[in-house]
């Protein structure tokens, strides 16, 4: 009987929505869909008109980057893979979860903070629909919906605002890390520059030591990489050429250090004979 009643209630409530559409308002279709058809065709013309000015007032320059115009670089020069003075950041509509992932950390919470979070966020907002059939649309009589809606909005501010002014030192985790390793793997002294260049220049990137980094690109993981007795000298040449050395390697080159920054990385890893 409830289920029955309640489709009466829509069936009136749509009736009189025909009825108040024909008496005084109009109805979504044609006029709300024009409305936005137009809407959307100019913002588009909008983007393409400016794609266009920012494509045709910026010049190749005489190196590798491009003189800016109007709206900026085309593009700017290659990015060194080696740096070590550069810490990435994501644009700024990505900053609450940037920040969110200095919260929920690897590798205990991570999938909480970045996908079980938003997702669930999601799914709650596409059900509001589904779940809330009243007519009633006054502001004052929908507290729930409103104290929703504002700590939605107060989150996402907060984590917005926190992730764009969130400062660290450059690999300051990371170079927390390297005692740890000297003391699970027993590294000798000459090897702790090495081990503070390695937290550094990106390297846990694509590799893994000692259970820290992320494994791409079918890296190895280096905990025990100087087992192997490669020598110094390998690993320096890979280092300067990955793919002379390894045909066909991924592993950017890292030819920008100083030869004094590669001796450092490959003393390291010659001395990385692994915990056991």
């Amino acid at each position: 009987m409830a289920v029955s009643s309640r489709i009466e209630r829509r069936r009136r409530e749509f009736q009189q929505y025909k009825k108040d559409v024909a008496s005084r308002g109009k109805p979504f279709h044609p006029f709300a869909m024009l409305h936005d058809t137009i809407m959307s065709l100019v913002v588009v013309c909008v983007i393409v008109g400016l794609a266009i000015i920012w494509r045709y007032t910026s010049h190749t320059a005489v190196g590798h980057g491009s003189v800016s115009g109007i709206l900026g670089k085309l593009y700017d020069d290659p990015a060194d893979p080696g740096t070590i003075n550069f810490v990435p950041r994501p644009d700024w509509y990505f900053y609450f979860l940037f920040y969110l992932l200095r919260i929920f950390k690897w590798p205990e919470s991570v999938i909480l903070g970045t996908i079980g979070i938003p997702t669930i966020c999601l799914i709650l907002l596409l059900a509001v629909p589904f779940t809330d059939l009243r007519a009633e649309r006054r502001l004052s009589r929908r507290p729930v919906a409103i104290v929703a809606a504002l700590l939605t909005i107060a989150s996402m501010g907060v984590l917005t605002y926190k992730g764009a002014t969130a400062k660290e030192a450059l690999g300051s985790e990371l170079l927390a890390d390297v005692p740890h390793w000297v003391q699970q793997e027993h590294l000798p002294q000459s090897a702790v520059p090495g081990a503070k260049l390695f937290a550094q220049s990106g390297c846990l990137n694509c590799h893994t030591y000692l259970g820290v980094g992320s494994a791409n690109l079918g890296a190895p993981n280096l905990t025990d990489i100087g087992s192997k007795n490669l020598g110094v000298d390998f690993q320096i040449r890979h280092l300067k050429c990955p793919a002379c050395v390894n045909p066909g390697s991924p592993m950017p080159s890292f030819a920008a250090f100083s030869d004094q920054q590669l001796r450092q990385l490959a003393v390291f890893l010659e001395a990385s004979k692994g915990t056991k």
